[in-house]
Parts: structure tokens; C-alpha cells; sequence
């Protein structure tokens, strides 16, 4: 569940720890310790074995967020060059040197308010707040880019000045003193050092550690190999082994771009080879690597902070998952297979491919094995971290079936270290997320936001759900998917609950959109990604992953108008074994219309009225009614019955 991209081969060449840079190795050496206690802090009570148990908040939330600032300080800071880098690294010093002095304010604070019960903010409690708050949207800025520390930025200056604007955008007014700090810094609720953290911390951490170990110890190498190797008589071939590939890794790294980075230097210059289009290689690889995250079992980091959100066990979120995911999936390998029709790409042939081998076959263990691990200690009751945790011991033992690491183990240390290194990155995310969260909570903005939505959709859920579409679409632009997910839920998720959505299935739906900004344009993340790796245009390799990924805009409509799609209670659907059968044909059909329409092409090039009639005809399976979904579903039939029929009329004329 990494976040920061990085390749195999990287980390298998970086072993020699004395020719790093000190910087780096000072970074390693904390990143290790702060994996330690994720570790310890997430250990889960095995009986009679020790275990340290959660750490209390006013001790661990303080002490998480100072690793944060120590680690993304030195992520960004140079310790040679120019006068102004020098400069620039002092600044960076003295910042997390006043962070870190915020921070022990608020464990004493926080402390004689848990002692005591009653506490009295001054000036220099006010003042601590926003100096941290300055703070962390500032590394926020400097290491995730300013998208998320615009969006931050504008949260904390609504705070203070939000009463002054007009209608609905105006609150009540903060008192500087005594609300500043009770809201954003000395509270373990809604405030930075808050819930939001807390679920972090204790529950998608040891994750993040999971998957930095799972690709630093060499399963994925093995996993793309095997990959190509089943995928070898697909016309679409490498195309098809990327989307096998990156579904498997994105499950375990959680991150579009690091799994764009990760899996797409080694299949994008080989889709490219067999004939395809740059732009069109990117999009291939932009879009798996982006379904990674809504792919269960493990997912990434917003599914397990969904899971807590909303009170409900995560294998409830598993399973709603399933059907979706493998859709998205199906989706794309339907529209390689498109595209590779129309390319005239025939499949790969035997003497082109690398022999797989049974050192191959043993490392796929590295990826399974955890997996599966992870899902039985969920069947037997334990914890998200705590299966985590275990899946992670075993992983850590397997990973010296590896040759490399057993020849040089100070791979598998180097990989646990950079767990904690990203998770300090993701930290001055989550931080900033945490400032808007409190910004909001504090202002009610999300309510008078739910009154606007609904006084204009009125009980029209269809439009309701096209707002928050599009909103989502936008504020998820340029954010790492976790961040815009917590602050889209916040903002929209009063106003889709409060027109019949149950909370797993509003969550679901602003989740999907929260993933799918990273292919849309302007702003696609992920699609970026894969043009610099590429060499096509980074707009034009987003128009492409956007049309390749079609069909995740069209799922989130499905499962909020038939939530039975969603398999558990928890969606609100009546799951019935026949209506279940005719949904599945349904989402089939859908996938078919839409992939093919915006191909253009099935057996053959289609004109544009048949193009529009598909995509109509696939728009109209979303439908809830079954009169209308099954005259969609025949209409959808009737259109591949006549473009087979002409196209097998016009070659038996030739």
C-alpha cells in the first residue's frame, strides 16, 4: 500500500547502504524505526505472546506526527548544492523544530485535559495551532504538490474569515482563542491529532508496511512475469498481462502512480512493441494500475479507513467490492481486445516469450501467501491491523525463499524501512485532510452544502448523484486518492444519505470517484505517470486511459440504483439468487455497449449512429426497473446480433 513509487529493479540495485547519500541512510534508519512502532502498536493479542496493545493517542498521535515532519524533512531537503538549497534546508529545519515544539504543547495540553477536565486556552495555545497547521500545509505542499494544500489552505482561512462571506457559505464566526485550538489542535476528535489519524495509525499503517515489504522482497518481479506468460494467447497480450499484473500489485500497493511506476516500465514499452499506440500503452496502464485500489482483497488505504468510518467490519467491504471490481476488470480487457482487433495484433508468439521458471513459481508464494493470510484472520475475527500483522511475520520469513535476500537480508530491512518512510510522507496528507475535516465539522458546511444538493435534485437521486459525480471528479483532481476521498465524503455524504443511499453504498459511490479522478483530465495523476514512461502526450494519454476506463463512471450508478450488485445487507439491497443473475447480465451487456462504442469497433469499425445506439442502449441497463432493463438488454442484443450479421452478409459477398 505504498505511496511513494518505486521500482524492483531500484531495489534491488540499491543494497550497498555505504555508498548512499548520509542523508538517505539517516532517512532509512528512521523510516525503520517508525515501522517498529506502527508494528508493535498494531501487534494484535495472540494470548499467552506479548503484545503492547494500542498506544493511548496523546502519547502516539504526537509522537506519529513528529516522525512525519523528521521524515519529510528529509525527503525534500538537500544537504548540498547552492546557497539557496542551503538556505531552503535551513528553513525546513527551523519549521520542524517549531512542529515538533506544537507538538509537545499539545501532549501537555491534551495530558492535564484528560487528568483534570478542565483546561484554558490562551493566546499561545491559538498561536501553536496555526503555526502547526502552517506547518504541515506547507510539507503537504512541498512533497504531494499543491492541489491538497490549496484545497487545505482555503479550509483554514474559511476558519477565520469564512463569516464574512455571503448565503450559505457563511458561518457563525470562530473565536480565535478559544475555538482555533479546541477545534483544529488540542482535540483527539476532529482535529488533526484526531480520528482521522487514529484510524491511520492503527489501522492502515501496518498495511502500508505489508505492501512496502510484499514489493521490496521480489513477488512482483514474478507476479508481471506470470502475468505476460497467461496472458500470452490474448490477441491483446502484453496489454492484457499489464491489466492482470497491475490489478494483482495495485491490491497490495494501494497507489495509482506507484503502481503506474511499479509495474508500467517493464509492460508499457512491451504493449508498445506489439503495435499499439503510445498514448494508448499509457492509458492501459494508467487505468489497471488504478483499478489496483478499488480491487479486493487488501485494496488501498481509503477502503480501510471506509471500513472504520462507517462502523463496519471490513470483510462486509470485501465483499461489496467483488462484483464491481471484477467488472472494471472485464471492462478493460474487453476494450484492449477492441482495440486490438482493429489494430490487426495477433497473439504473442511462444519463441518471444522469457521462460517462466520454477524460481518464478516460489516467488508468487511472497504475494499470495500474505494475501490470503489477510483474509483468513478477517474470516476469524481478527482486526484489519491485526491480520495485517500477521499476514506481515509470515511475509517476513517467506521473503528469504528469495536468493537475493538471502544473500544480502538487509534487503527485507531496507524494504519494512521504506513502509515507514511513506507512511511519514502520507502523514502531511492525511494532516491536511484532517485540517479540512475540522474546518468543516466546526462550520457545518457540509450540511448547508447536503440542503443546496437536495433543494435542486429535490428527490431526484439521478441528478444528486451527477453533482456529486462531478464534484468528486474535481476536488479528486491532483490528490492522492485517500485524501480525496475523506474530503469529498465529508462535503457530499450527508447529501446522498439523505436521499435513500445507505452509508456503505454513498461511501462506495464517492469512493469510485475519488479513484477515477486519477485518469481524467486535466488532471490525471496516474495517466501522467504513464506518459512519461510512455513517451506519449500526457493530455492525450489521459484522454485514452479515460475512454479505456470507461465503465468505472458507469459502475458507481449501477450499484447506487440496483445496490444488490453490492452483495451484502449493509448496501441496502434484497439480494435474491434470480435478480442477481439478470443484474449480472445487465452489467455484462453494459460493459460490452460502452466498451465497444467507445472503441468504435467490435468485429469490424462501426458507424457513428451505431455507436450512440450502444452507448444509449448501455446507459439504459443502469436502469433499477426491470421493464426498462430488459428491453435495454435486448436492445443490446438486437445491435451485436445485426453488426455480426452485416459484417458476415459483406464477407460472404466479397
Amino acid at each position: 500500500m505504498s505511496s511513494v513509487p518505486s521500482s524492483w529493479s531500484q531495489d534491488m540495485a540499491s543494497v550497498n547502504t555505504s555508498a548512499r547519500p548520509f542523508r538517505e541512510r539517516i532517512l532509512l534508519a528512521i523510516g525503520f524505526c517508525f515501522a517498529v512502532l506502527g508494528f508493535l502498536n498494531a501487534v494484535p493479542d495472540l494470548g499467552p505472546l506479548p503484545s503492547i496493545g494500542v498506544i493511548p493517542a496523546v502519547e502516539l498521535h504526537p509522537t506519529v506526527f513528529a516522525s512525519g515532519f523528521i521524515i519529510s524533512f528529509l525527503a525534500i531537503s538537500r544537504f548540498s548544492g547552492g546557497p539557496g538549497a542551503i538556505l531552503t534546508t535551513a528553513l525546513n529545519a527551523i519549521l520542524v523544530c517549531v512542529g515538533l515544539y506544537a507538538l509537545w504543547s499539545f501532549n501537555v495540553a491534551v495530558s492535564r485535559i484528560e487528568d483534570v477536565g478542565l483546561f484554558f486556552f490562551d493566546e499561545f495555545h491559538a498561536w501553536m495551532t496555526v503555526t502547526g497547521c502552517v506547518i504541515i500545509l506547507y510539507f503537504c505542499w512541498r512533497i504531494w504538490g499543491l492541489p491538497l494544500a490549496v484545497v487545505g489552505t482555503l479550509a483554514l482561512l474559511y476558519f477565520f474569515f469564512g463569516e464574512h462571506l455571503p448565503g450559505i457559505l457563511g458561518h457563525a464566526g470562530m473565536d480565535f482563542v478559544q475555538d482555533t485550538p479546541a477545534e483544529l489542535w488540542y482535540n483527539t476528535g476532529d482535529g488533526v491529532m484526531g480520528n482521522i489519524l487514529a484510524i491511520l495509525v492503527n489501522t492502515v499503517f501496518p498495511f502500508i508496511i505489508m505492501g512496502a515489504v510484499l514489493e521490496g522482497t521480489g513477488g512482483g518481479a514474478s507476479m508481471i512475469k506470470l502475468s505476460f506468460y497467461a496472458m500470452r494467447r490474448f490477441r491483446g497480450g502484453p496489454a492484457h498481462a499489464a491489466i492482470m499484473a497491475s490489478s494483482l500489485f495495485g491490491t497490495v500497493s494501494g497507489s495509482a502512480v506507484a503502481n503506474v511506476v511499479g509495474t508500467g516500465v517493464i509492460t508499457i514499452p512491451m504493449i508498445k512493441r506489439r503495435g499499439f499506440r503510445p498514448t494508448f500503452a499509457g492509458g492501459v496502464e494508467a487505468t489497471a494500475s488504478t483499478g489496483g485500489q478499488i480491487m479486493p482483497p487488501i485494496m488501498g488505504a481509503a477502503a480501510l479507513v471506509m471500513a472504520d468510518f462507517i462502523a463496519i467490519d471490513y470483510l462486509i467491504i470485501i465483499v461489496a467490492a467483488i462484483v464491481p471490481a471484477v467488472a472494471y476488470y472485464a471492462s478493460l480487457f474487453t476494450t484492449v481486445m477492441f482495440e486490438a482487433r482493429s489494430l490487426g495484433v495477433e497473439a504473442t508468439a511462444e519463441s518471444e516469450m522469457d521462460p517462466v521458471t520454477l524460481q518464478d513459481w516460489i516467488s508468487l508464494i511472497l504475494v499470495i501467501v500474505p494475501i490470503s493470510i489477510v483474509v483468513i484472520a478477517l474470516i476469524l475475527g481478527f482486526s484489519p491491523a491485526g491480520s495485517a500483522m500477521i499476514a506481515l511475520s509470515v511475509l517476513l520469513v517467506l521473503s528469504f525463499l528469495n536468493p537475493e535476500m538471502r544473500r544480502k537480508p538487509i534487503l527485507v530491512a531496507e524494504s519494512f524501512a521504506r513502509g515507514g518512510v511513506t507512511f511519514g510522507r502520507l502523514l502531511m496528507a492525511i494532516g491536511t485532510v484532517s485540517i479540512i475535516i475540522a474546518v468543516l465539522g466546526a462550520t457545518g458546511l457540509p450540511l448547508e452544502f447536503a440542503k443546496v444538493i437536495s433543494s435542486n435534485a429535490g428527490q431526484n437521486l439521478l441528478l444528486a448523484l451527477v453533482f456529486a459525480a462531478v464534484a468528486a471528479l474535481i476536488l479528486g483532481m491532483g490528490m492522492p486518492t485517500l485524501p480525496a476521498y475523506l474530503t469529498i465524503i465529508i462535503i457530499l455524504g450527508p447529501s446522498l444519505t439523505s436521499l435513500g443511499l445507505t452509508d456503505l453504498t454513498a461511501h462506495f459511490f464517492v469512493f469510485y470517484f475519488g479513484v477515477a479522478s486519477a485518469i481524467t483530465p486535466p488532471v490525471a495523476m496516474a495517466a501522467f505517470a504513464a506518459a512519461s514512461i510512455s513517451g506519449g502526450g500526457a493530455i492525450g494519454t489521459a484522454v485514452q486511459a479515460t475512454r479505456i476506463g470507461i465503465v468505472i463512471f458507469a459502475i458507481p450508478f449501477f450499484f447506487a440504483f440496483n445496490p444488490q450488485m453490492l452483495i451484502v445487507a449493509e448496501a441496502g439491497g434484497v439480494f435474491a439468487i434470480g435478480g442477481f443473475l439478470f443484474l449480472l447480465l445487465r452489467l455484462a451487456l453494459l460493459i460490452y455497449m460502452l466498451a465497444s462504442s467507445a472503441s468504435r469497433f467490435d468485429r469490424g469499425k462501426m458507424p457513428v449512429w451505431e455507436v450512440i445506439s450502444r452507448a444509449a442502449a448501455g446507459l439504459l441497463l443502469i436502469h433499477p426497473s426491470a421493464l426498462v432493463g430488459g428491453i435495454a438488454a435486448l436492445a443490446s442484443l438486437a445491435l451485436i446480433a445485426l453488426h455480426y450479421g452485416v459484417l458476415s452478409r459483406k464477407e460472404a459477398a466479397a
